[in-house]
């Protein structure tokens, strides 16, 4: 099958070279000239014959929502684009409509596998019509974890399904990264556990708690012993957030998620003003002893 990509980033580029591994011909679209494959959008669709398929594979947001108007002029009535992106799902029908107006149809497809989906192969959650969907099954085919179909791919729903589930995956991820990161420091804080790498490997195999994420923690621990390199300031990509704001439309309790991303507002705070607060009210009302700023250096 032909397919237009946009976007040749750390997914995309990986995402062009599983797909043409497994016999697919695929045109790729980058602003950077030294893996672009066409010079422009208009050239990435005179490059591809009709009726297209075109994955837009690009930061969410005002580029994913500017590169899909400016499809929407290049393309032409019975085209398909898949927006593979981490776009929130209240973006989707918006684009799905200005599409439309073209006779242009729309998939939203939450993408999962990072770095890694080039060997395993990506975790895919589909938003749109099914008749969309057939049409680009043998892209997702080849993009999903080899076996059962189920288990790496799902016509989740409409358009906007997609990424509201992409979106739930990675509030999880959020939850369970932050377990893992709190159990870290504990088996570290603990004199009498001496081999914490060990510890955590072992858990890898035939315990409850094992899982991808425990393997990359382990892998991290093996390149980088008590993380010695790497800060501990830590960016959200905007899902956390997302994923905590549907908890509150819903009126669905999820704390877990919601400290999961306070946390990580809290790691960009080299000293936080909250605390200091904390520490003021302990003085005042305890007496208690309060570290002098001239003290701590």
């Amino acid at each position: 099958m032909q397919l237009g990509l946009v976007g040749l980033g750390k997914m995309g580029f990986n995402m062009r070279e599983r797909l043409r591994a497994h016999g697919h011909e695929v045109v790729g679209f980058d602003p950077r000239p030294e893996v672009t494959d066409v010079g422009s959008l208009a050239d990435l669709a005179g490059a591809l014959e009709g009726p297209r398929v075109v994955w837009v594979m690009v930061p969410s947001g005002h580029i994913t929502r500017d590169t899909i108007a400016e499809l929407a002029t290049v393309l032409e009535a019975g085209d398909l684009v898949i927006d593979g992106g981490n776009s929130r799902f209240t973006e989707d029908k918006p684009n799905a409509d200005l599409l439309a107006q073209h006779g242009i149809g729309y998939l939203d497809c939450g993408v999962s596998g990072g770095v890694w989906g080039l060997e395993n192969g990506y975790g895919l959650m589909v938003g749109g019509s099914e008749a969309d969907v057939a049409r680009a099954m043998p892209i997702f085919d080849a993009l999903r974890p080899e076996g059962d179909r189920a288990d790496g791919f799902v016509h989740a729903g409409p358009v906007g399904a997609g990424h509201y589930a992409k979106m739930i995956h990675n509030g999880i991820e959020y939850g369970l990264m932050h377990a893992y990161a709190e159990g870290y420091e504990l088996l570290e804080a603990e004199d009498l556990v001496t081999d914490v790498h060990g510890v955590l490997r072992a858990w890898t195999k035939g315990t409850v708690v094992r899982s991808w994420l425990l393997d990359l923690l382990v892998k991290a621990l093996a390149e980088d012993p008590e993380f010695a390199d790497i800060s501990g300031y830590t960016q959200d990509s905007g899902e956390g957030r997302w994923t905590v704001e549907e908890a509150i439309n819903h009126a669905v309790p999820a704390p877990v998620i919601s400290a999961a991303l306070f946390a990580r507002f809290a790691s960009r705070q080299s000293d936080s003003p909250a605390m200091k607060a904390v520490s003021a009210l302990r003085n005042q009302f305890g007496g208690h002893a309060v570290q002098r700023v001239s003290e701590s250096g």
